[in-house]
């Protein structure tokens, strides 16, 4: 593990394209042998179905201190230096990059295998919410499971605004971890993504 966490998490707010090259830059080092970079885009179909765009939605604060998390975690299991995460809200149409991550090390499988973990952890457990607005007027949302197992799929605005809201009177208030459900630090539980073992208490 590096001396000094060196993260950079952004989540960024409607319309405001990801600048690839400022992430790539802020992990590059002079003893850096590798930078291993994942960058998702917006692809045309679905299900045979034309994509126009996605739209993503957010709980920002417990999203950053979700991804740092999972940054933690990248970092107990490989040797890394720097690790940079950007991430689009609003519209995102075909070809554009929703997410991109930058991750730097010495040797190439560290950096490529913990770029990997990284965005399957931001797919599986982060409080981002992705709709698809497709070419014949539908606009579906994606189910993801929540960092505590939960799943959940967001229908409409109201709905989003109604689980941010749990989030933040819930979430930040019960221990500050990334789920919206109140948690109980025990042994013998499963470990959820901010690092806690957590056993959930469904109200």
């Amino acid at each position: 593990m590096a001396d000094e966490e060196r993260n950079l998490v952004e989540i960024l707010e409607e319309h405001n394209v990801i600048d690839i090259a400022k992430y790539i830059n802020y992990v590059s080092a002079p003893q850096a042998g590798a930078v291993a970079t994942f960058s998702g885009t917006t692809r045309d179909t679905f299900d045979g179905k034309t994509v126009l765009e996605l739209r993503y939605e957010a709980y920002v604060p417990m999203a950053i201190r979700c991804i740092n998390d999972i940054c933690s975690s990248a970092r107990a299991s490989w040797s890394l230096l720097s690790i940079a995460v950007a991430h689009r809200l609003g519209p995102v149409p075909v070809g554009e990059t929703s997410v991109f991550i930058a991750i730097s090390s010495v040797h190439r499988a560290d950096a490529l295998d913990a770029c990997k973990f990284v965005i399957d952890e931001i797919k599986a457990s982060v409080p981002i919410w992705e709709k698809e607005v497709y070419a014949n007027g539908e606009v579906e949302a994606q189910e993801r499971k929540s960092c505590c197992g939960a799943k959940v799929k967001v229908e409409g605005e109201l709905k989003f605004l109604e689980r941010r809201s749990e989030l933040g009177n819930a979430g930040l208030q019960e221990g500050g971890t990334c789920c919206s459900r109140k948690v109980k630090v025990e042994a013998q539980e499963r470990k959820g993504c901010c690092g806690a073992k957590v056993k959930v208490d469904v109200e």
